[in-house]
């Protein structure tokens, strides 16, 4: 598993992967607490952490299908979205496993009866899953072909 200790790098290392996998991406850039989304509670003109630190926060967007985006939150961790299906509380270091799974078509979609919904099922290094839960009518063209 890589490290990526800043927001700048792990961009990076989703810039490589891109380019791996023949994707366009697009970055949009947020730096200061008075500009990134978990830093809210900042007073108006306050741009560094009580550390004095500038937080950095990143919005990547992949083209091409599935539909996928990372924020990437100064706080090591990050949310991605795959074809409207929101997967929080992903490990920073784990994005780039995670995208794999998904370019790679490992990524799989599992149904249940009751309650009715679906589960997005990503696989990552070390036997690890993410499961996140996603209702009926969620499912695109893309996460339907991936139905199990």
């Amino acid at each position: 598993m890589d490290h990526f200790p800043s927001t700048e790098s792990a961009v990076t290392a989703l810039r490589l992967l891109a380019a791996e996998y023949g994707r366009e991406i697009e970055v949009t850039h947020d730096i200061g607490a008075d500009r990134t989304s978990r830093r809210t509670s900042a007073g108006v003109g306050v741009t560094t952490d009580p550390d004095g630190s500038l937080p950095h926060e990143a919005f990547v967007e992949f083209g091409g299908a599935p539909r996928v985006s990372v924020r990437l939150y100064p706080d090591d961790d990050a949310l991605i979205e795959v074809e409207g299906v929101e997967c929080p509380d992903v490990a920073r270091d784990d994005v780039p496993a995670f995208l794999r799974s998904v370019f790679d078509d490992l990524a799989y979609v599992k149904g249940r009866r009751f309650p009715p919904g679906y589960f997005l099922i990503v696989p990552l290094p070390g036997d690890r899953t993410h499961k996140e839960w996603m209702p009926v009518i969620n499912l695109s063209p893309w996460l339907s072909g991936r139905a199990r």
